[in-house]
């Protein structure tokens, strides 16, 4: 047998992943993390109540209600394929006791008769990603060694690849395996790209765990906050300048003002062009582009700083006390 764990918020979605989940070798926990409880009608799985802290949060109450030796995270908007109740016992039969987890295959449909918007890329981005729990499976053994999902990561964004790299430090390996699971594009606002700015927080706290490296140790792909601060500061420097000129009236702080909107202005049209250019090109996501590029630089950093300074004291998760070695429990 095998456990499978779903936080959800209540999506629609539930239901059809569900029926793909109908296997008699199948333990299904749906972790209903909705801060307000409701009963959630035709759902044919056990159901226990998340604590309504983020993903991580409910991932570890639904691991530590399973029964079984495996323990399989999905989302609760993703479709697994019709055999893969099949597949999945076979991955999991082919790992060997260093095995501490398996990866699904996971597969982003785009759509064919257009190029993809913006947040359609960042969803595709997720088929790329090493150890997404949007079909990601561990060894019960090892979440418990190293104490499950670090709950001080609050949204669907790093707490993955984290404990990842925990199970790995405890002395397990990571594989890939042969199941595949479809991820659709979920509907979001225009907006969407300001909003995922709260993740630079907890990247904030990653490198606070974890060193200047954190990225190469936690397999993360580089980002762009290097030149959102460098952008940002071109634009505060701009208006401060800009406000001395005018109280001064000096040519000099005129000049800096020039110098540093110029900067701002090349900075903000860069980071525009390279989200246009792949995309559609219509007005709607053109104009999208064109105001969340001259917004997300100081949003960013300004969620960055946020974490940095929550987060000034904070020391890696620890094992829970007693846990066993990693590798005496996977043998």
């Amino acid at each position: 047998m095998i456990s499978v764990v779903i936080p959800t918020l209540g999506r629609p979605s539930l239901h059809e992943l569900l029926d793909r989940l109908d296997d008699p070798s199948l333990e299904v926990i749906v972790v209903d993390d909705r801060p307000v409880k409701e009963p959630i009608p035709r759902v044919k799985a056990r159901i226990i109540a998340g604590p309504a802290r983020g993903p991580a949060a409910a991932r570890n109450a639904g691991w530590r209600a399973a029964r079984h030796d495996w323990v399989v995270f999905l989302d609760d908007d993703v479709l697994p394929d019709q055999d893969w109740p099949r597949r999945l016992r076979a991955d999991l039969a082919a790992a060997g006791p260093e095995i501490g987890g398996v990866q699904g295959v996971l597969r982003v449909p785009l759509p064919a008769d257009r190029r993809p918007t913006d947040w359609e890329r960042v969803t595709a981005g997720l088929a790329d990603g090493a150890w997404i729990t949007a079909d990601m499976a561990f060894r019960r053994a090892a979440l418990a060694a190293v104490g499950g999902f670090d709950e001080r990561l609050p949204r669907a964004f790093r707490e993955d690849a984290e404990l990842a790299f925990r199970v790995r430090q405890a002395g397990w390996s990571l594989r890939r395996g042969d199941r595949r699971t479809t991820h659709p594009v979920r509907p979001e606002s225009r907006w969407v790209s300001l909003r995922t700015q709260r993740g630079n927080a907890d990247d904030a706290l990653l490198r606070r765990l974890y060193g200047p490296r954190w990225r190469d140790l936690l397999a993360v792909p580089p980002g762009r906050r290097p030149r959102h601060a460098a952008i940002t500061a071109a634009g505060a420097l701009a208006l401060a300048a800009g406000a001395t000129a005018a109280v001064t009236r000096r040519p000099g702080w005129a000049l800096a003002a020039a110098a540093a909107g110029t900067a701002w202005a090349a900075g903000t049209a860069e980071f525009a062009a390279a989200r246009i250019a792949p995309g559609p090109r219509d007005r709607q996501e053109v104009t999208t582009m064109l105001l969340t590029s001259v917004a997300i630089p100081p949003v960013a950093i300004a969620h960055w700083l946020r974490g940095w300074w929550r987060w000034r004291s904070a020391e890696p998760a620890s094992a829970p006390s007693g846990a066993p070695a990693a590798r005496a429990v996977a043998a």
